[in-house]
């Protein structure tokens, strides 16, 4: 007789292991939900949704917590962490649903989106006329920086034939996706007027867009900038502020149907939440891109590593990334180079970074990262086929 203690991480990997077992596929269906546990976190429920809330999932078996003054009826708003298995969180979601008090049907719809990106394993993302497919392999995003101030690179790459053939030599070594910009986003950068940033950018993404076959993604968060690059050809506008700084970013990328990369960003690296509030920021993101127009498909998060959060956030962040698919949409990670893992590495200046980075990318790929941001793309690619090969 032996004994091993499993870890079922998802559904996909629970009904993996039960038809390894030859379980009968109704059994696989009614068992694999009762092997995964699931902690969701509430924020801005009401007292007495919260009590209710209690008393259903403690009839499934499952529990709720609570602060002090909540399972008292004190005050009128609160937090709650619901604990359960799948199995148990679709029994009340659906109870919820019937009782048209207290909020109770949007708790149990906000309930059902989180878990469902939770588990989702692949996604589609619309780039105007393309289709990527995530969750099946890793992709990988090149770092094209036309500047001459880069944190990384300062300025090998400001001239447009040699910013050209890095990106070739990119998407030689396998980069899936190519990210141009024009203005340095790191601490204490100066900021870049729109038309030095517009000529900076406008003839790499011209060139690129009609030589190379892989995706352009624009980095900027200047609504101007974004419009002229995906009239010349751009797919992608990855914005360093989610659709949050210009509000004229929204609707330029639905008018185009491109894609977007909505990254969380703030000057103050001062949380009470680390988690929750970056999530809030990001679904806020995805309620603008559709109300003016996206599809959802077209957006993916960037918890945006390195902006207003300290080295710990960081940290915590890569920990804890697949939390943020309860938002609804897959990932993208972008560790490569940054302060975090120099300070790790006792103060290693950006060109030493490259196994701290490898790092960064193989755990938030084992996390829930579904596309990486880097600079040293022969390394990644290598680092990313392992670690799918591993996780996925």
């Amino acid at each position: 007789m032996t004994a091993l203690v499993e870890e079922w991480g998802d559904l996909a990997q629970a009904r993996r292991r039960l038809q390894e077992l030859q379980v009968d596929p109704r059994g696989v269906q009614i068992m694999a939900p009762k092997s995964v546990q699931r902690l969701v976190r509430l924020q801005g429920l009401s007292v007495r949704a919260a009590n209710i809330l209690k008393q259903e999932m403690l009839a499934r078996g499952g529990e709720v917590a609570l602060p002090r003054g909540a399972s008292l009826l004190g005050g009128e708003w609160t937090e709650a962490v619901v604990m359960g298995t799948a199995g148990q969180f679709a029994s009340l979601v659906d109870k919820l649903r019937e009782q048209p008090v207290f909020g109770l049907p949007r708790l149990a719809e906000a309930l059902q989106q989180a878990l469902a990106g939770y588990d989702t394993c692949r996604w589609t993302w619309r780039l105007r006329d393309r289709t990527l497919t995530l969750g099946e392999r890793t992709l990988v995003m090149g770092i094209l920086n036309v500047t001459p101030d880069s944190f990384s690179d300062g300025g090998r790459y400001r001239d447009p034939l040699a910013a050209v053939e890095q990106a070739r030599r990119m998407v030689a070594e396998g980069a899936d996706i190519i990210d141009v910009g024009g203005e340095s986003t790191r601490p204490g950068a100066v900021p870049v007027e729109e038309a030095e940033e517009r000529a900076r950018v406008l003839p790499v993404v011209e060139r690129l867009a009609r030589e190379l076959d892989v995706p352009i993604s624009v980095d900027t968060y200047k609504s101007g900038v974004a419009a002229a690059a995906l009239d010349r050809g751009a797919h992608i506008v990855n914005d360093v502020w989610g659709l949050q700084r210009d509000p004229a970013m929204a609707g330029v990328v639905a008018k185009h149907r491109a894609g977007v990369v909505v990254m969380h960003n703030q000057p103050e690296p001062t949380y009470r939440s680390l988690m929750g509030e970056v999530a809030a920021f990001l679904r806020r993101s995805l309620e603008l891109a559709q109300a003016a127009g996206s599809d959802p498909e077209q957006v993916v998060l960037d918890p945006g590593i390195g902006f207003g959060k300290t080295p710990e956030h960081n940290l915590e962040l890569i920990r804890r990334l697949r939390e943020l698919k309860s938002v609804g949409r897959p990932v993208l990670l972008g560790p490569s180079r940054k302060s975090f893992i120099g300070l790790a590495l006792g103060g290693l200046p950006p060109q030493e970074r490259l196994e701290g980075t490898a790092a960064a990318v193989a755990v938030g790929i084992v996390r829930g990262a579904d596309v990486v941001r880097v600079h040293d793309v022969r390394e990644m690619v290598r680092v990313v086929r392992v670690t799918d090969a591993l996780v996925r």
